[in-house]
């Protein structure tokens, strides 16, 4: 065969090979979609869906929000979560709250001891952005406890309630860690750590902690304290200095909480709704709640199995190690807005 024939047979393979690839690849995509659309009709969208808590009109709607249990993110989705808080899906549910015109009010239940810096943070500034965007009130009512954090997504309400047994306060920051140095020195182990620059390793277990550190550390804190006093004093109404002789990390009941100007008024949630409901004059308003979107399936013992051997929840090994990376390690602790620090 001539030098023509060749080049024209190796292009024929060339576009063979290339019209092998792209059918995979197509078909690849159809079973990936068919797949997708599969598991949705399994175990759900993870989309919030709207849930009806007291009828009333469609055209008015009061949004029940609900923080319960530490404010982290465990990495999971909301089908997937384990139950207690799940930040995606809470999350989702603020910004379905941003595009919806019919609702007129939010009541935000809270039971948290607080939790991580950046969530916290990120819930605080939705919900603001929310009050602003949308002029609406939020009530919040605080339950069992709404300490630390639990108090900083609800310091901007227009009206705070707590019961008189309700613990709150915790106004703060604080990293916890461990320095096992002086064991390591009996022990006869030494750091040989090898760094870049004296504070490379700032935080570390295996050396004393220096004043350079500590002051490092403390400062890093006060910084995001700093934050933490400005977002209660502007949601209170209160002098920076007075709100800082409040939080010094002590706790508080709710009579106590009212009595220093944290809260506004003893009460349950009931009593936060039926008050939202007289003050913004919405007593036909409909309340709704929001689910994470899950299936029954999903929350049978096989849909869960099914959707970890699909990879598509986290096992227990993983959600743990999620978890600790989240609240941090002794090795690498994190700032926390949280009662206790263990």
């Amino acid at each position: 065969m001539n030098r023509r024939r060749w080049v024209a047979i190796g292009i024929a393979v060339v576009l063979l090979i290339f019209s092998v690839i792209s059918s995979t690849i197509n078909r690849s995509n159809d079973r990936k979609k068919e797949l997708s659309q599969v598991n949705e009709l399994l175990y759900g969208n993870n989309e919030p869906q709207e849930k009806t808590e007291e009828e009333g009109s469609s055209t008015e709607k009061i949004a029940k929000l609900v923080v319960e249990g530490a404010i982290i993110n465990d990495g999971t989705s909301g089908l997937f979560s384990t139950g207690g808080y799940n930040h995606e899906s809470f999350m989702k549910q603020l910004n379905k709250i941003k595009k919806d015109s019919t609702i007129k009010a939010i009541l935000l239940e809270i039971n948290s001891p607080g939790g991580s810096v950046y969530e916290t943070a990120e819930i605080a500034r939705a919900l603001k952005e929310i009050q602003k965007d949308k002029n609406i009130p939020i009530y919040a009512s605080m339950e069992s406890q709404a300490a630390s954090g639990g108090y900083y997504i609800a310091a901007n309400s227009d009206r705070i309630f707590a019961a008189e047994d309700t613990m709150t306060g915790s106004i703060g920051v604080i990293m916890s860690s461990m320095n096992y140095s002086g064991l390591m020195e009996k022990l006869g182990i030494t750091d040989a750590t090898i760094k870049s620059g004296a504070l490379k390793d700032i935080g570390s277990t295996s050396r004393p902690q220096t004043k350079e550190d500590k002051e490092v550390l403390q400062a890093f804190v006060d910084s995001m304290y700093g934050r933490f006093v400005k977002t209660v004093a502007e949601g209170r109404n209160m002098e920076e200095t007075q709100v800082r002789k409040l939080a010094d990390g002590r706790i508080y009941d709710g009579a106590q909480a009212l009595e220093n100007g944290l809260i506004d008024d003893i009460g349950y949630p009931d009593q936060a709704l039926k008050a939202l409901r007289k003050d913004e004059n919405l007593t036909d308003a409909k309340v709704v709640s929001y689910t994470n979107g899950s299936t029954n399936f999903m929350n049978t013992w096989l849909g869960n199995s099914l959707a970890e051997l699909q990879g598509l929840k986290p096992s227990q090994e993983e959600l743990i190690k999620s978890i600790v990376e989240s609240v941090g390690t002794p090795q690498a602790p994190k700032a926390m807005y949280l009662y206790g620090g263990e």
